[in-house]
């Protein structure tokens, strides 16, 4: 079996998107699928890491400026796609391109990931693979393809139902939140570990990317908090990331422990031993609240406010909607935290991975 992924990740992209297609891609690559992946080469792409963990890229070049097509965007909301500014290229320059590399492959599967792309994209490739598969969280545009899988704790059918084939598969929720292996390796330990709450470890996660250096923001307001003497604060970063040096400068001047870890490949052993975390309300969503660690989450983007809005109502996360609010959230941490983390642990189990695989892959061949 062939699988091809089309995915970007970039300054403005982040790198989520790669991310979740990567544990997927690895699953999948232990069942002896052979896997591919087409990717733009935008600044701050993430082809190199891709290689490296052993799958073949085939690279689009980055041939149009991004600030044409976001002003193309703000001139017309209603037909612009969120996120068109991010594709580099119209729909029809990218099928084109697309297209000639899915021909040569001829891919059993296309799966995509990607929020500037939509039925038109679909359709203009329909003929050349056997089965598409969107990977989305946004149900905001019209799908053309056999299954889509939306992590999105509290998506329903009715929020697809319109906007896909009548015979589309529809996997939506976060039972399907594509994480990789060692976070249901870890969920025992960590959840058995939260009985009785303690604040030693703080853990840091503003995105693979963080453009605007919300971080750097944090460690700054942190100041103002009430911390435990002993504290160690960890911050985790992606290695292209472009506010690394500043961030590195800034843990010179702080009063309390700072670390910073770039490119982990440990995350969900880091998150198992966090007592709270602080993060964007992206994808990283899904492996804090399989591991039941309490959150803090600030939404950084448009797509993350249906994400926030569904875990504050389950009272699984706590949503910082300015920073100054920090304060007095962490000086009364132990009023919540125990309450966050017996919810958040009903969210996500960690086994989303093997279902999509079962559900998707292996019943439509």
């Amino acid at each position: 079996m062939k699988i091809v992924f089309r995915v970007d990740a970039s300054l403005t992209i982040s790198t989520g998107h790669v991310m979740r297609c990567l544990t997927l891609a690895h699953a999948l690559k232990q069942q002896k699928v052979e896997i591919s992946f087409i990717c733009r080469e935008h600044k701050g792409n993430l082809i190199e890491r891709i290689k490296q963990e052993g799958f073949i890229v085939y690279s689009l070049a980055q041939n149009l400026d991004t600030s044409t097509l976001k002003a193309e965007t703000q001139i017309s909301t209603r037909e612009a796609l969120y996120g068109l500014a991010w594709l580099g290229c119209t729909q029809q320059e990218d099928a084109l391109e697309t297209q000639k590399i899915v021909l040569q492959i001829q891919p059993d599967w296309l799966i995509v990931d990607h929020y500037a792309l939509d039925a038109t994209w679909h359709l203009l490739l329909k003929d050349d693979y056997k089965n598409l598969m969107v990977i989305d969280d946004l149900a905001d545009r019209h799908y053309h393809c056999d299954v889509v899988l939306d992590q999105t704790y509290g998506r329903e059918e009715k929020d697809y139902i319109h906007l896909v084939p009548e015979k589309c598969a529809l996997l939506l929720g976060s039972q399907y939140a594509l994480l990789r292996p060692e976070f249901s390796e870890w969920r025992d330990y960590s959840l058995k570990r939260r009985a009785v709450p303690e604040f030693k470890k703080l853990l840091i996660t503003m995105g693979g990317v963080d453009p605007d250096n919300i971080t750097g923001q944090i460690l700054t307001e942190l100041q103002n908090c009430e911390l435990p003497k002993a504290l160690e604060v960890i911050v985790v970063m992606g290695q292209t990331a472009p506010h690394i040096q500043k961030i590195e400068q800034q843990i010179q001047t702080l009063p309390f422990k700072v670390e910073l870890k770039t490119n982990v490949n440990n995350m969900a052993e880091l998150m198992a031993n966090a007592d709270l975390a602080i993060g964007a309300a992206g994808a990283t969503t899904w492996e804090r609240c399989c591991l039941g660690l309490p959150s803090i989450q600030m939404i950084l983007a448009e797509n993350q406010n249906v994400i926030a809005k569904h875990l504050k109502k389950a009272k699984a996360t706590l949503v910082l909607k300015k920073l100054e609010e920090l304060p007095s959230l962490i000086n009364a941490v132990y009023k919540w935290m125990l309450i966050l983390s017996e919810n958040s642990e009903l969210i996500c189990n960690g086994l989303g991975t093997q279902q999509s695989l079962e559900q998707i892959i292996y019943k439509k061949q």
